[in-house]
């Protein structure tokens, strides 16, 4: 089960990524041009690890590892002084509500770092299904009804956690924020 919903994340997420989705980047300038760069740049990163945790790749943590790293860097707030306020001019994909919810759009930039960087911990673990140099967690089902939330504050589960589960659990974690975060500010077209 696991397993098919980490796969239906990854194909959502890649068919998201190569359907054209994001605008042209021609006609952006300044901040609006400043953000496409960098969402551009996770964007590069979510498709190699899609493939990797979609099994169209063999598994590389160091893959995973560099992945995470341009992510991070990209996330929290690297990510948010990307935002000013106003800042829907040109081709931008920004909806209004980034400002409206800023709270909560600071809280998902914060939870994409947190989650990538974990992730970037998590690679040497392999994944779940044993596909990688074998799961610290084996097969045991730390996604299992009600497990998860026992362990979860409000922000989640911890770093060091998260750093102890399979690379393709907290990938999960990271698609999901993304869509998460995309869903509610940014528009499609």
């Amino acid at each position: 089960m696991k397993s098919t919903l980490v796969m239906g994340a990854v194909l959502t997420l890649s068919a998201s990524l190569a359907s054209g989705v994001v605008m042209a980047h021609g006609g952006a300038s300044g901040i609006v041009k400043e953000r496409m760069e960098s969402m551009k740049e996770m964007k590069r990163s979510m498709k190699s690890m899609s493939a990797i945790f979609s099994g169209k790749s063999a598994y590389d943590a160091e893959v995973v590892k560099k992945a995470a790293q341009v992510i991070e860097t990209k996330s929290g707030e690297a990510m948010t002084k990307l935002f000013p306020e106003g800042s829907v001019h040109g081709p931008s994909e920004a909806k209004p509500e980034i400002w409206q919810e800023w709270d909560r759009f600071q809280s998902l930039a914060e939870q994409l770092k947190r989650y990538s960087r974990a992730l970037e911990k998590a690679a040497d673990n392999g994944m779940a299904s044993g596909n990688a140099q074998g799961s610290m967690m084996g097969n045991s089902s730390m996604m299992g009804s009600g497990t998860m939330s026992s362990m979860m504050g409000d922000q989640g589960p911890s770093e060091e956690h998260l750093a102890e589960m399979p690379a393709d659990a907290v990938f999960q974690m990271l698609t999901d924020t993304c869509s998460s975060c995309h869903t509610r500010y940014r528009v499609e077209e």
